[in-house]
């Protein structure tokens, strides 16, 4: 711990949190930051402490001051009981998974979950014999009708991954922990600070570290936090499975942590800027952002979010894909990739269509995913400007 303690910096606020959770210099000869320990032996100083595992770290497996900063740190800014780290974002929700299946049981998700997710409950879950149900994100509490005697958990979102809908968490949250389920969430567009999960009603909170937390697109990591019911399973299932996160990755990821509220606050007015300039365009159809006030999902927003992040998707209209191909290949600030939450600009064409299975997915016209980045917005709004004249010259 530094000075402050976690107990008085609960009445602090985010930004002095972030910048002191999880630190210890004088644990670390006074250095400011937790260095990188890398190892997996750990030596014991006798044969009665080797047998007994009283020391603070055993195994390279269970833990390092470098993994333990991170936890510690996200826990406190998640109001989780406790945090394990992951090698990605999909390890991550994997892990939270694996918390709670078994054999025999059920799951319900989200038809507007990030499709990795679907993959794994489709492959791996199935094959373990867990079955797994689609279901309309704007569902709430109707949910209940798809609840059954064997149903494990609740697979949330929000807002959807690609579509953005926003979904009724404590509602859902609340038939789940009637019918004895788990509520397990995916909370990396919004992180801890804009969306606190554990107060709305998630179990197991699921974030890509790899986004926000990152801030610079040179690392892989996931993070699972958990309420203090879940907290000895999580951990359970970690340890028996040892899927570590790489002491690099974890070191950077701290670094991120520090002025992740800053690089997401300007996130947010980066794309809140761009997304009312895209919603006033003649090419756009419908800009998806639960933030605008005509959104389907605002009111949502609003009661149960603390802010928005730099991620939202854009409906054109009609337009050919050659027209399409033809603006993205043009843009000299926005890269074509996935991931997002970087310092860079990014945008993918994107089509839900195949592999909803609850809802449907049938815009007007093609799909982007935009990730504002920290560019000068007009310069970034300049350069979509030029893309537009591309697809309209490709169409005519």
């Amino acid at each position: 711990m530094t000075k402050s303690t976690k107990d008085g910096r609960a009445k602090m606020g985010s930004r002095t949190r972030l910048v002191h959770a999880g630190r210890a210099p004088f644990e670390n000869h006074g250095f400011v930051n937790t260095p990188i320990y890398r190892g997996s032996t750990v030596l014991y100083p006798n044969v009665e402490e080797l047998y007994a595992r009283r020391q603070r770290y055993v195994y390279g497996t269970k833990g390092t001051p470098t993994t333990d900063s991170l936890e510690e740190a996200w826990s406190e800014l998640s109001g989780a009981a406790g945090t394990v780290l992951a090698p990605s974002g999909l390890a991550a929700i994997a892990l939270a998974l694996f918390t709670v299946a078994r054999a025999g049981g059920h799951v319900l998700v989200t038809d507007s979950a990030y499709r990795p997710t679907r993959v794994f409950c489709d492959s791996m879950l199935a094959k373990l014999g867990v079955e797994s149900t689609y279901y309309d994100p704007l569902i709430g509490s109707g949910i209940s009708a798809l609840m059954r005697p064997n149903t494990l958990a609740v697979i949330v979102e929000a807002p959807g991954s690609q579509s953005f809908e926003m979904q009724d968490i404590p509602a859902i949250a609340a038939v789940a922990h009637e019918r004895g389920a788990c509520v397990i969430m995916d909370n990396t567009w919004a992180t801890p600070l804009f969306f606190p999960p554990h107060e709305r009603g998630v179990d197991l909170a699921i974030e890509a570290g790899t986004k926000y937390l990152s801030g610079h697109s040179d690392l892989l990591l996931g993070l699972v936090s958990a309420n203090a019911d879940y907290w000895p399973r999580l951990r359970e299932t970690y340890d028996t499975m040892a899927n570590c996160a790489g002491p690099e990755d974890v070191f950077l990821a701290l670094r991120g942590l520090r002025t992740m509220e800053l690089r997401l606050r300007e996130a947010e007015r980066q794309g809140l800027a761009l997304a009312t300039w895209l919603a006033a365009r003649p090419e756009v159809e419908r800009v998806l952002h639960p933030a605008l006030p005509d959104d389907p999902g605002h009111a949502i927003w609003k009661r149960d979010f603390l802010g928005s992040s730099g991620l939202f998707s854009v409906i054109l209209k009609p337009a050919s894909r050659k027209a399409v191909a033809a603006m993205l290949d043009g843009f000299d600030l926005f890269g074509l990739g996935y991931s997002w939450g970087g310092f860079e600009s990014l945008v993918v064409p994107f089509d839900c269509a195949p592999y909803r299975s609850a809802t449907e997915w049938k815009p007007a016209g093609p799909a982007l995913r935009f990730s504002v980045g920290l560019e000068n917005i007009e310069d970034l709004m300049d350069d979509i400007d030029r893309g537009f004249a591309r697809l309209r010259a490709a169409d005519a």
